[in-house]
This record gives structure tokens, sequence and C-alpha cells, in this order.
């Protein structure tokens, strides 16, 4: 087997739970890092920058990759970037900036296998059974649980608390549309993300404007926040979408209910914020619920366009099994 269909064919042979695990970690640690960015620089310019320095120093490797891709082909990942990257950061982002309180945003936010299992069965009638429903129901009330001490009725417009609600249907919609682009109108991982990062460069620069200059700040905060969230963006978005090439959209949304309970333990190690046995309950509800949206799932997976030699065969077979 030669290098790179190795390289091509290690998301397939990792263990799914293993990279949903990994997700959780990484998606988590983007609030942390977000948090710790608005005492340095206002969001949106954190954003836009992360986004033009990833977009900047992997072009020499990203380039290449797209260059035979059909224009209609770019234009629908270009689509499903904005939906995925800019709807959704820009919609919490900007909900929280104009005064939605933090943890009821993040909340709105983690609606997300709602949205998801919703537009599946209204927009693209899909049937899902009753203990996948219930399991998205537990799931959240585990969620409410976890961050019921960070909830809170802010003064905003009442039209602003829609924005993170948008920003979660947002990212709900570019899940359904990149689970059903077919392989073959598809390209890899990294030539995906850096087309996604490219095109969302733009709304985030219009947002950052409006609060301000577009001027990087000169200090180590500022330096730090931009690393930080591009590690965290870059590697959620991307374990986000090597999930969804093996599993259905409703468990890889549902995965991330953990997400704020492991935010919390983020807080607790970087800022001393206490835990609680409440958040301790929540998240074993919450895993309840998990466990019962993966166990009613249908298997579903699409590893994408690799090509496999008969050697790897086996190998392959094994990761279908």
């Amino acid at each position: 087997m030669s290098v790179r269909q190795t390289a091509r064919l290690w998301p397939v042979v990792i263990p799914l739970l293993l990279i949903e695990a990994a997700l959780v970690v990484i998606w988590s640690s983007g609030f942390i890092g977000a948090r710790f960015s608005i005492d340095h620089a206002p969001a949106m310019l954190v954003v836009f920058w992360r986004s033009l320095l990833f977009a900047l120093l992997l072009a020499p490797w990203a380039l290449p990759r797209l260059r035979n891709a059909a224009p209609a082909t770019l234009l629908r990942h270009a689509a499903i970037g904005l939906l995925a990257m800019g709807g959704y950061l820009a919609g919490v982002v900007q909900g929280i900036a104009l005064g939605v309180p933090a943890g009821l945003a993040a909340l709105l936010a983690d609606l997300l296998p709602i949205g998801v299992a919703l537009l599946s069965v209204l927009v693209l009638r899909q049937r899902l059974g009753w203990q996948t429903w219930l399991g998205l129901l537990i799931g959240l009330t585990g969620v409410v649980l976890v961050t019921s001490d960070a909830l809170a009725w802010g003064d905003a417009p009442l039209w602003v608390y829609g924005l993170p609600l948008l920003g979660m249907f947002s990212l709900a919609v570019a899940t359904l549309w990149q689970k059903r682009t077919r392989a073959t109108a598809s390209f890899d991982l990294l030539g995906n993300l850096w087309l996604q990062c490219c095109i969302c460069c733009v709304p985030f620069a219009l947002l950052a404007a409006i609060d301000g200059s577009l001027m990087p700040v000169p200090s180590g905060g500022f330096a730090l926040s931009v690393l930080w969230t591009s590690i965290s963006t870059i590697g959620g978005y991307g374990l986000y979408w090597l999930c969804l090439k093996r599993s259905t959209p409703t468990r890889v949304a549902s995965v991330l209910y953990l997400s704020p309970a492991l935010t919390l333990v983020w807080a607790w190690a970087m800022f001393g914020e206490p835990l609680s046995w409440v958040m301790g309950l929540g998240t074993l509800i919450s895993g309840l619920g998990i466990w019962l949206v993966i166990r009613n799932e249908p298997k579903e997976r699409d590893d994408g366009p690799v090509q496999v030699s008969p050697s790897s065969a086996p190998v392959k077979a094994a990761c279908r099994g």
C-alpha cells in the first residue's frame, strides 16, 4: 500500500468512537478559546484572523488539491462552509456581543441535534424511531442540567435571541447538505476546510469591520487567541466532517451534547470555576441520551472517494463490519 493510500485510509481505520471522543474534546475547547479571546480583542476580529491565517499558511498544500475540481463542486462546498462556519459562528458570537448571556447562547447552540433531526424529518422526509427522539430529549435534559448555573435572561432585544438559534440551524442545514453530497462531487478534508475558511473570511471581515479596525492587536494575548481558536475550530470542524462521513447526521450532532460538560471541565482547569454534582448528573443523563441515539440509529457510512488496493481490501472490509 502506498503512503498516499495509507494517509487516506487512516480516518476509516480509527474507531469511530475514538474520533467522536476527540471531536467532543476539541469542540468544547473552542468555547474556552472564545472566552479567553474576549479579554484581548473583539471576538469577530479573532475569528477573521484565524480564518485568514489558516488560508494563507495552508494554501500551498490545499490549492493543488482543488485544481481539478469542477466549479459546481467548489461552489457547493463554499456554500456549505458559509453555513457551517460563517452562519454558526456569526450567529452565536454576534448574539453574545449584542447582549445574549453566554450560557443561554451556548444552550441555544446545543439544540443542534434537535435541529438536525427536525430538518431530517420535515425537509428530507426521513423517519426517526421514537427511541431516537427519546434519546435526543434525554440528552437535551442533561445539557440543561449541566448549564443550569450559567443560564440567565439578559436585557437584549427579543430578536437578538434568535441569532444563536439561526446559527444552530445554519450548521444543521450544512450538516445535512454535506452528508447528501456524493463522494464523487467532493474532495479531501484539507481542501474542504481550506476552501470553507477562505470563503468565511469575507463575512467575518465585514462583521469585524463593523466593530472597528481589521488590524491585528499587537499583543501576545491576541496571538494566543488566534492560535487557540485556529486549532479548536479547524480541528473541531475537521473531526465533525470525518464523523459525518462514517455515521448519520443525528448521531454526529447528538455526540456534541457532551461538549457543555467538557467545556465546564476546561473552565475548572484553566480558570478555577467550580464544578458541582448537578453537572455530573447532567453529564450522565446526556450520556444516556446519546447511547439511545447511537443504539437506535441505522449504521450509515460514506468513506468517500478512497481507492483501495486489493491488498488493503481486508482492512476496509473489517472497518465496514
